[in-house]
């Protein structure tokens, strides 16, 4: 299929639709706190919070493989625009509910929407670009999409110091952009399956970056689950604080991402998980010895550096492998692990934190990093 000339408002309106999702969770994390202590009277509101956090991921998860087939059949943009007003509504109800179950329930639904427009936005970009273009652009989305969350996060923190409920009108933005996107996004060519093409796979080899996403994203989103605790029990209660540290670290992950197609041109895909993985070491080494908030930030700048480098690449890697025919299954698959991640890092890291507690934990994370860079320094 020939790539698209997309001028540039249609350029930018598929880099807000981006936006979206990278807001979805993130966004209220500033909040943690706070909303454990309206709720205080819950037992076990803690735990519970901290998995509201996460749990849209787990239904992004779910969610994604099957979005991934729909999109192949009946195109993007028919589920892009029901998705897209589900996820204002359903991200919005923190705005007014007093149930903890029911803010439950909605942050489920969130994530259901999140599964549909994250895979939906990922394929349209291998839809409509090919080759440097791709590659270019693909360092771009992620680097937008990281700036987006440096304002989601830093003004949820902000908003947060107000009510705690405040943040949640973030996800309106969501009915803002929607008219834009069924404007000035076109659809694809469908491509007509047969039974040859049903066979199709993908090489077994993608396996490997869909589970390595899953291990990056589960260590990295400890930084969101758990740094406003980290910092409470360092005496740095402000909730703008938080919401400057996880924007500071989005920041970096939005400059690695955009220098992205530039560090492609002279290392190998595999070279490039390492160098992340390296630097996501030192960032939690960095928590590990934190003592006052000028190390947190000096986490948050490694941590953004490396995170932001790995995700274009393994979107690049995973869009090479996939044979266009099932290309939106395969994008599907790794949305699901990408989030499965995030959702799985607060139950994994649970019961260490019990053993060992926090700061032993960072350094356990540290050093899992460091072997996972040496790992892929033998993948050919």
């Amino acid at each position: 299929m020939p790539a698209f000339q997309l001028n540039k408002s249609s350029k930018l309106t598929l880099l807000l639709v981006s936006s979206l999702t990278i807001m979805s969770i993130i966004t209220i994390s500033p909040a943690l706190p706070l909303i454990s202590d309206h709720f205080k009277d819950i037992q076990g509101i803690d735990t519970l919070v901290k998995i509201m956090l996460t749990v849209p991921a787990l239904f992004i998860a779910i969610i994604s493989p099957i979005a991934g087939r729909l999109i192949d059949k009946i195109g993007r943009l028919k589920l892009l625009l029901p998705a897209m007003i589900f996820y204002a509504f359903c991200g919005s109800v923190g705005l007014y509910t007093e149930s903890i179950y029911i803010l439950f329930l909605s942050r489920i639904g969130l994530g259901i929407a999140v599964g549909v427009t994250m895979t939906i936005v990922v394929t349209l970009v291998a839809d409509y670009f090919q080759g440097m273009e791709r590659q270019k652009f693909l360092g771009l989305q992620i680097a937008f999409m990281s700036l987006a969350g440096i304002v989601f996060v830093g003004f949820g923190g902000y908003l947060s110091d107000i009510n705690w409920r405040y943040p949640f009108a973030l996800y309106l933005l969501a009915l803002i952009v929607m008219p834009f996107a069924a404007r000035l996004l076109p659809e694809p060519e469908k491509i007509i399956i047969d039974k040859e093409d049903k066979k199709m796979k993908a090489p077994l080899f993608i396996w490997l970056l869909f589970i390595n996403t899953g291990i990056m994203w589960m260590i990295f989103f400890l930084i969101p689950v758990h740094l406003p605790y980290y910092l409470e029990s360092m005496g740095i209660e402000q909730k703008s604080m938080v919401g400057l540290a996880i924007a500071l670290s989005t920041l970096f992950s939005a400059v690695s991402s955009f220098l992205f197609f530039k560090i492609k041109e002279r290392f190998s895909f595999q070279r490039i998980i390492t160098m992340g993985y390296i630097i996501v070491a030192l960032a939690f080494v960095s928590l590990y010895h934190a003592t006052g908030f000028p190390m947190i930030l000096m986490a948050m700048v490694l941590g953004g550096l490396g995170i932001g480098v790995m995700i274009p690449n393994i979107n690049m890697w995973v869009m090479q492998l996939a044979p266009q025919e099932i290309r939106g299954q395969e994008i599907g698959k790794l949305t699901t692990f990408w989030f499965m991640g995030q959702f799985l890092s607060p139950i994994v890291s649970a019961p260490i934190l019990g053993m060992i507690g926090l700061p032993a934990t960072f350094l356990l994370v540290a050093v899992l990093s460091g072997l996972l860079a040496v790992a892929f320094l033998f993948i050919k």
